[in-house]
């Protein structure tokens, strides 16, 4: 099944990361929200692959958040699924949190499709409310 899925990801320690052609980007300890889109081949087997590479299941990198995926102080905390529902940007701009410049908004004009969120509960209910809101 195709659609949009933003995913909770915790530092419990700050960390620098080498995010591919983004080059070094600092993460301060927390919940930050990755939006995502899965319309491909597979759909929301892309969000089974995230997990993986969260595991320590896959190494290879293809899209910024991998990178951050991939590090041993990030961990998967939460997804939430937006199915059949092209709603990328307009998450990107809704959910509350402070943009990490340029991270996952290669191919759109958003500032941002990775946002340091004030907290775990906070993102995953205004996550459900936009859900609901935009289906």
């Amino acid at each position: 099944m195709p659609g949009t899925y933003v995913l909770a990801v915790a530092f419990d320690e700050a960390a620098t990361i080498e995010v591919g052609a983004l080059g070094e980007r600092a993460f301060d300890p927390g919940i930050y929200a990755y939006v995502g889109s899965a319309f491909g081949p597979g759909g929301f087997s892309r969000v089974d692959r995230h997990r993986e590479l969260a595991a320590g299941e896959r190494d290879a990198r293809h899209w910024h958040i991998d990178y951050v995926l991939g590090h041993p102080t990030a961990s998967l905390a939460a997804v939430v699924k937006f199915p059949e529902m092209d709603v990328e940007c307009a998450l990107a701009s809704s959910l509350p949190g402070d943009p990490v410049s340029e991270f996952g908004a290669s191919d759109c004009d958003c500032e941002a499709h990775l946002l340091r969120a004030p907290d775990r509960e906070t993102l995953l209910s205004a996550a459900r409310d936009e859900r609901e809101r935009l289906g």
